[in-house]
């Protein structure tokens, strides 16, 4: 799933090569990614783009007061090309499901799997977006005691709270790993009974992980950004490696459709935690 480095980087691409061009057409193949109606996304055809920004993990174009929102969601990716073919892509089949013409270049929003949840809206103020107004401060505006104070109180796993995007918008599930793993807290630890040396800790390693990941992401083309993220990953998606500070076998929690990893030596002192998939496994 793109995070907040990958979707900075993406907005960064996109207004480095986008800005100034005018929207020439705008082909949906997937009807069900059009969260929106009115405006009717023809509305942008012959708008210029004239900025591109982030909120969270949504992307927004800006074209001449109205807003192309985009979250990618898991499985979905911004693909630009110098060239785009002028046949509209085939309604309801293949990746793609919106295609922005900008004159000649453009980009591709795709989508891989079966399970969907490529979004778009066109609208005129991005807060008319339910899932952008519920966001919480941004993850690289936040300060330690901005940190402590949306954490205060908060009885959810720390793994939980930092992944809330009412709470800290940015933060997914790779990240999030990353941040725990170099602070050196448990998944389950309870956010709101971080003792003020773990909230040190927690509040260095948010800033150290997605600023170190949005500069190496930026200024990279759309298409190396995936590969740059695993590059740089140290736990998360390494289940069964050697932890690259310790040594240790970086050991995995499974849930639903999703798994997070974590190194049990580094930030569970030696306790591997529960995992009830495989508990169920070995019952």
């Amino acid at each position: 799933m793109p995070e907040l480095p990958e979707v900075e980087a993406l907005a960064h691409y996109v207004r480095e090569h986008g800005v100034g061009r005018e929207i020439t057409r705008v082909d949906v193949a997937s009807l069900a990614v059009l969260k929106t109606f009115d405006p009717p996304v023809t509305d942008l055809a012959g708008k210029a783009v004239t900025d591109v920004g982030r909120h969270g993990k949504h992307l927004d174009l800006v074209a001449d007061g109205l807003h192309l929102v985009i979250h990618l969601a898991r499985a979905g990716w911004l693909r630009w090309s110098d060239s785009l073919p002028q046949a509209p892509p085939k309604q309801g089949r293949g990746p793609i499901a919106l295609r922005v013409h900008l004159g000649g270049p453009g980009f591709d929003l795709t989508e891989a799997g079966t399970k969907k949840g490529l979004a778009v809206w066109v609208v005129t103020d991005p807060s008319d977006v339910d899932s952008v107004a519920r966001l919480g401060p941004d993850a690289l505006a936040l300060g330690r005691d901005d940190l402590a104070d949306i954490l205060e109180n908060s009885t959810a796993r720390l793994k939980t709270a930092l992944t809330d995007q009412s709470l800290i918008a940015g933060i997914g599930n790779a990240y999030s790993d990353e941040i725990l793993h170099l602070a050196g807290l448990s998944p389950y630890a309870t956010a709101g009974k971080l003792d003020a040396e773990s909230l040190d800790r927690l509040a260095d390693a948010t800033q150290q992980i997605l600023a170190d990941a949005v500069q190496r992401s930026v200024g990279q083309e759309a298409a190396r950004l995936k590969g740059e993220k695993r590059s740089g990953l140290r736990v998360h998606g390494r289940t069964g490696l050697p932890c690259p500070v310790c040594g240790d076998t970086v050991r995995e929690v499974s849930f639903a459709d999703k798994s997070f990893q974590y190194c049990p030596t580094c930030q569970t002192k030696g306790k591997p935690l529960s995992d009830r998939r495989m508990d169920r496994l070995l019952r």
